[in-house]
């Protein structure tokens, strides 16, 4: 007897950010209805759960500056009746409502029979894989992120002490090379301010040499960064390798218990080439730094393929040893603009008392449509991919361009539908053109991307 799932046939579709807070299954235009069977065609539907799933009363506001992410648990069947099985929850919105928002988003992706990771009631739980059973085969979901305020992320346990509720942190840090002018200039800045005093006396008190680091020859820390002295300016970045080495260790044992292995990515970083000429953020598109490098050390640990998402916008794509890295998807719902409340401090940011509705924050928030999100169409004309493999070996990738509506009310932009025209060219394009350093090549078939491995 051989199992079907040892023929190696396995169809997974990748949708990015998902923020969603209306109902999909009443609506049925072809585009959306066509969209919804490309995800319904693949064993495996996954996106990334950019959201607190919750009741009004299940948690408490958390100190944000973003939007206050709310998904009512019943959408998550509509969520499922679209195609969507496996969602990651590790990202920045994940702790929009303090610890409880994540414990009540676990509970409720449970109730709901989602398979989710990226989050925990502890690190570990934070860190380990979801699984979901398909006909395919098994499939197992690491999700991290690195974009998050440092007590949102999960603690470990202790013998003595149970952990902390939060997401799986992917740490990174950040430096600045300036030339010698500027350095010696900031030199000057520290001594003369008392910063390097200031650190000198916690390293006396209750801080470690890391957490207050001494001035060095060549490097300082002012102002919350790290400095080096070099011949030009730039910005790095760099992943933490404890954090590295624990992502590896759970992707080498979701390989060993499972038959595909996806692992989940979020980031609002960016490498320095987009981050000195951009003018806004739809036209940032290079990856950080330190993305490729561990996308690849995940595939060498076991993973079939990487998926990036948090820039709100499709980027690039590479293959290594013949697996696929997505940069980012972008979004799939984009619905942050039809949340039902917002905490007093969204309001008080923009002079807004008591008296004010969700809709006088969005406005003032927006410029009244002039700024953020609303004002570039390039934030609504993403991607979704699906990937198909035979012989347990990728055959191909499909790039399905999908528009948001950009132009509509607020009360109808968000829900994804099929692209067609001049605007899928558009996006194909787009990642064709961020995909082509790599040696990726796009064909279009159909309005649709097709790429093989290289």
């Amino acid at each position: 007897m051989a199992y079907h799932s040892a023929k190696g046939d396995f169809d997974v579709a990748l949708g990015g950010d998902c923020m969603l807070t209306r109902r999909l299954s009443v609506y049925d235009e072809p585009e959306f209805l066509a969209l919804r069977q490309r995800f319904l065609d693949c064993d495996a539907g996954i996106v990334n759960m950019e959201s607190v799933v919750r009741r009004w009363d299940e948690g408490a506001p958390g100190i944000t500056r973003g939007t206050y992410m709310t998904t009512p648990p019943e959408l998550l069947e509509d969520l499922k009746w679209f195609g969507v099985n496996m969602v990651g929850c590790a990202n920045n919105h994940a702790f929009d409502y303090g610890e409880g928002g994540v414990l009540a988003t676990i509970g409720h992706l449970d109730a709901h029979g989602v398979a989710h990771a990226g989050t925990g009631r502890n690190l570990a739980e934070a860190r380990m894989p979801a699984y979901l059973e398909t006909k395919g085969g098994r499939v197992a979901l690491l999700a991290t992120t690195a974009t998050f305020r440092d007590w949102n992320r999960a603690g470990a346990q202790r013998p003595d002490l149970r952990g902390r509720p939060g997401v799986n942190p992917f740490r990174t840090s950040a430096g600045v090379v300036v030339d010698a002018a500027a350095f010696d200039a900031l030199k000057r800045m520290s001594v003369e301010l008392g910063f390097e005093t200031a650190r000198a006396r916690d390293r006396t008190h209750f801080y470690s040499d890391k957490e207050a680091p001494a001035d060095g020859g060549e490097e300082l820390s002012i102002f919350g960064q790290k400095f080096s002295r070099g011949g030009k300016f730039t910005q790095t970045s760099a992943a933490d390798p404890d954090d590295v080495a624990d992502h590896l260790r759970w992707v080498r044992e979701a390989r060993r218990q499972a038959d595909w292995v996806v692992f989940s990515f979020h980031t609002h970083d960016f490498a320095h080439g987009s981050m000195a000429k951009a003018k806004t953020k739809v036209e940032l598109q290079e990856p950080a730094d330190y993305l490729a490098d561990f996308a690849r050390q995940t595939i060498d640990a076991g993973a079939d393929l990487f998926v990036g998402h948090g820039s709100h916008t499709p980027l690039g794509m590479e293959f290594y040893k013949g697996k696929p890295i997505f940069h980012s998807v972008g979004n799939i719902f984009f619905q942050n603009e039809t949340v039902p409340f917002f905490p007093e401090e969204a309001y008080t940011r923009f002079g807004l008392g008591d008296d004010a509705t969700p809709a006088d924050f969005l406005d003032a928030r927006t410029g009244g449509g002039s700024k953020g999100h609303v004002a570039h169409a390039g934030f609504w004309e993403n991607i979704a991919a699906t990937c198909h493999y035979r012989g347990g070996a990728l055959d191909h990738v499909k790039i399905v361009p999908i528009e948001q509506g950009h132009g509509s009310s607020r009360a109808q932009r968000g829900r994804p539908m099929l692209a067609s025209g001049a605007t899928a060219a558009s996006i194909i394009e787009r990642v064709a053109r961020l995909s082509a350093p790599h040696g990726v090549k796009i064909d279009i078939q159909d309005g649709v991307g097709i790429v093989r491995p290289n």
